[in-house]
């Protein structure tokens, strides 16, 4: 029962956007979209920066999607032609072997004679036990899950019910392509560090993920479309907006999910600004708007990012 329910646990609607937990990808995925572009008729979540050398292009990108996403607009297809290297948020192939299923279920459980709801408070309690009843699921059954488990089950599940599937990620799509047309391949971080990100999260870290995540659940269905739409107009100012109303009362969840890997990631795409080849970074929308984004950490430093 376990390892069927973990095969299941996918994502979260906030996470849509800003990174690529690592449990997203355990097995291979194939996708057959089409990939004729769409004819661009307004700015894309693209960018791209021009130096000496090389021109490097940052997409953001959401991790889950629905088939009718597809094709993408012309703009982000001739970006990746354009490019010889296609760096991810994470190392995507890594993921796909079972060594990483059997870490998360090794960060995810609490070990024996403690569980999910000794300190787990009334309101937060109260709130569980009403998504749990409207999914169908037990609360029993998750007790022995650690905060930040179910709270990613939860919402992938959620997600998942709407029709989003990570087949169709954006992250998915271009490892797939990159990998046939032979293209170099990198990532930003190791799987085990994207791993760690939630599973080593401190205790109360982990309980205010689960309450800001049931939070978002009474929303999920009103703004994962607007959440889409923004992402396909370009409409940074809107999806900065949408994302961060969730992290409001999460300032301490922003700094370690976002704030700091963003600043992190500079120094990684300012190398690949050495290179004498064109590379193409791939990430969660969210690290690229919005204040202390990707985009506004080089913007600061000096360098002419223009949006596509």
């Amino acid at each position: 029962m376990l390892k069927r329910s973990f095969s299941d646990f996918k994502f979260h609607l906030v996470l849509l956007v800003f990174f690529l937990p690592a449990f997203l990808i355990t097995t291979s995925f194939s996708l057959q979209a089409r990939t004729a572009a769409v004819e661009q008729t307004t700015k894309n979540c693209l960018w791209a920066v021009e130096t000496q050398s090389n021109k490097i292009y940052l997409l953001g990108s959401l991790h889950l999607l629905k088939p009718n996403a597809y094709p993408l607009a012309a703009a982000i297809e001739k970006a990746y032609a354009d490019s010889r290297v296609v760096i991810f948020e994470t190392d995507i192939a890594a993921l796909q072997g079972p060594e990483v299923q059997a870490r998360l279920l090794e960060l995810g459980i609490y070990p024996a004679g403690q569980n999910l709801l000794q300190n787990l408070d009334g309101s937060t309690r109260q709130k569980l036990e009403k998504k749990m009843s409207e999914i169908g699921l037990p609360l029993a059954q998750f007790s022995r899950f650690k905060p930040w488990f179910v709270a990613l089950t939860l919402t992938t599940l959620e997600l998942q019910r709407m029709g989003f599937n990570p087949a169709y990620g954006i992250d998915i799509y271009f490892f797939n392509k990159a990998s046939a047309d032979g293209k170099e391949i990198d990532y930003l971080e190791p799987a085990e560090f994207q791993i760690n990100l939630l599973g080593n999260m401190a205790e109360q870290d982990q309980y205010d993920f689960l309450n800001q995540t049931l939070n978002d659940l009474e929303v999920v269905n009103e703004l994962s479309g607007d959440l889409v739409d923004s992402w396909k107009d370009g409409d940074t100012d809107k999806l900065h907006a949408l994302l961060s109303k969730s992290f409001n009362d999460y300032p301490h969840l922003h700094h370690r999910l976002l704030i700091q890997r963003n600043k992190n990631w500079v120094e990684h795409i300012e190398n690949a600004m050495r290179k004498n080849k064109n590379v193409f970074f791939v990430v969660g929308a969210g690290h690229l708007v919005g204040p202390e984004s990707v985009v506004d950490l080089l913007k600061n430093k000096g360098y002419q990012v223009k949006q596509q």
